[in-house]
């Protein structure tokens, strides 16, 4: 009987209830609005984890700047870079005692104008340029010339260098960074850790540590130790350049997923790891310019492309451009057509996973 009550009693008052189909529709709006913002944080986090990986910005934020820096983020300061972004980012067996004397690696960041995702470039050690006032020699000599003798420059090293990358690619670079084993050791230490999917076995000249082929997560001491391996390796210094590849992405995939630079303590905690031997430079483009264009990425899921070279010439080992691949790559890279390109040549695309 109560049961027949409660129905008519419902009845009654049926007619009386607003239509549900507006609340829905607003809460419907509600919920993608705020999965919206999650997807947005979640870009923006670990944007700004690949702006750390490379050096750019992280050394510059120190505790009695953190509030400022996080007002100047918050305030428009004019138009964000539209077009698309450079970042040469060096790696050297150096420290703040010991400073860097070569450049091991060198690899040219690419953004595009569409933020889709960032492009790695590997620009060979061994590559023949030309070095303003010491002639013709290979890549990484440029940053040995420019550093100087006695106790090296690392600013004069990274500004040749840059100047020869500007010349051989046809773009501007628009920022950049020298960063050491020592603080490619801490930073992997922080995050506890970077998986490399490595295509063979790697045996280490230095330790004699074996690395197998597949996936593995390496600590600060063994991703040096892999980064260091050149000879040994079927390509040499080319199959560095692909383990450079293949830790970057790591390093930037592991930080993003931490979320590591959107924390502030651990931001702090990097900032302080990293200072004493980090050196940035920027030619143009701001921090605040930069952080607010990265979170734009589609995708921070880097592709990994070496700069097309022909065979060694001669005993010296030096590389020379491929002259059918290279003007057409450089093309690409200058009129921001990279991912054409690499669907064309998918040959020439490296793993990064």
């Amino acid at each position: 009987m109560i049961e027949d009550d409660l129905r008519a009693a419902f009845a009654r008052h049926e007619a009386l209830a607003p239509p549900v189909g507006p609340l829905r529709s607003a809460i419907d709006r509600l919920a993608a609005a705020r999965r919206r913002r999650r997807l947005r944080l979640r870009a923006g986090g670990a944007a700004l984890a690949l702006l750390g990986v490379l050096g750019i910005g992280v050394p510059q934020l120190t505790p009695d700047r953190v509030a400022g820096d996080a007002t100047l983020l918050a305030e428009p300061t004019g138009p964000a870079p539209t077009d698309a972004l450079n970042f040469l980012l060096l790696g050297a067996d150096g420290s703040a005692k010991e400073p860097a004397r070569m450049a091991d690696s060198i690899l040219l960041v690419h953004i595009p104008a569409d933020r889709s995702r960032p492009y790695l470039i590997s620009l060979p050690r061994d590559l023949a340029v030309s070095i303003p006032g010491h002639g013709t020699d290979k890549l990484n000599a440029a940053f040995l010339h420019g550093a100087g003798e006695g106790r090296p420059d690392p600013k004069g090293g990274y500004e040749l260098t840059r100047r020869v990358v500007t010349d051989l690619t046809g773009v501007r670079v628009d920022a950049g960074a020298v960063l050491t084993y020592p603080v490619l050791r801490r930073l992997t230490d922080e995050v506890r850790g970077v998986e490399v999917c490595l295509p063979r076995e790697v045996r280490s000249v230095h330790t004699k540590r074996v690395f197998p082929s597949g996936c593995q997560r390496l600590d600060g001491a063994a991703s040096v130790d892999l980064l260091r391996q050149r000879r040994g390796l079927p390509e040499g210094g080319l199959d560095r350049d692909r383990h450079t590849q293949l830790f970057a992405a790591g390093l930037i995939r592991q930080a993003g997923e931490q979320g590591v630079l959107t924390n502030p303590v651990r931001l702090l905690t990097l900032s302080d790891i990293v200072a004493a031997d980090l050196m940035t430079d920027g030619d143009g483009t701001t921090l605040v310019d930069l952080l607010r264009v990265l979170p734009d990425l589609k995708s921070v899921d880097p592709v990994g492309l070496s700069f097309p070279v022909g065979p060694p010439e001669g005993l010296g080992w030096r590389l020379s451009p491929d002259p059918e691949q290279a003007p057409a790559f450089l093309a690409a890279l200058r009129e921001d057509r990279l991912a054409q390109w690499a669907a064309r040549h998918p040959d020439r695309v490296n793993r990064t996973r």
